[in-house]
């Protein structure tokens, strides 16, 4: 009984002290993380990356679309949304995107 009561309180204690440096670790890396993308060269890249994507996406699509032509039927419910997030893209001049980043 006496082992059962010293492991018990053994654990009760690596508990809190654990607890009480994994909560000082997780801020010290939650403020790194914040610095880390709010930093302007990180953005910008982040930003750079984005567009590339959607570039390369948007040539992948074409070249499938070109491909498979009527082979594949597309449900309407995803023609249409393809088709007013092309209109809109089309009237913004491609000044935002569905996320809220810019296409600069």
């Amino acid at each position: 009984m006496r082992y059962r009561l010293t492991f018990v309180a053994g654990l009760a204690l690596g508990y809190v002290l654990g607890t009480k440096a994994g909560r000082e670790r997780y801020e010290q890396l939650k403020k790194s993380a914040r610095q880390v993308t709010q930093n302007p060269a990180v953005r910008n890249t982040a930003e750079t990356a984005a567009q590339q994507g959607r570039q390369f996406a948007g040539k992948a699509y074409h070249v499938v679309s070109d491909k498979v032509g009527d082979h594949v039927h597309v449900p309407d419910s995803v023609a249409h949304r393809v088709k007013a997030i092309r209109e809109r893209s089309a009237h913004n001049g491609g000044a935002s995107d569905d996320w809220g980043t810019s296409n600069t």
